[in-house]
């Protein structure tokens, strides 16, 4: 079995910024949940991130989502956020969890679905 913690940027081009990224975060996070896609979704406000987009720099605040997940899941947990996230190429970037705590380990695995 191998286990990923997954990362997802969510960006807000909206004036109110924490509110409305929180909120989209918050929602997504809560439906990968109930989807069973992964066993927590740790939410990380207040990142700032400077980029290229469309042919200039960009800059804007940020929410992180930390996804801890299965190997198995990438797949559907990709294609989740791409249906819920409101951008066109969402971010996802799978890490592997080379090691820790069994039992949270075990959790992780018996709190998400099969497939």
């Amino acid at each position: 079995m191998v286990l990923f913690s997954v990362l997802i940027r969510l960006i807000s081009f909206f004036t109110s910024i924490k509110a409305n990224v929180f909120s989209t975060g918050k929602k997504l996070a809560g439906s990968i949940i109930s989807e069973k896609l992964a066993a927590c979704v740790n939410i990380v406000p207040g990142i700032e991130s400077v980029y290229w987009w469309e042919g200039k720099v960009q800059s804007d605040a940020e929410e992180l989502l930390i996804i801890k997940t299965r190997e198995a899941l990438l797949e559907p947990l990709t294609e989740h956020v791409k249906a819920n996230h409101e951008y066109d190429i969402p971010e996802v970037i799978a890490l592997p969890i080379n090691g820790g705590n069994q039992k949270y380990l075990e959790w992780l695995k018996n709190s998400t679905r099969e497939n």
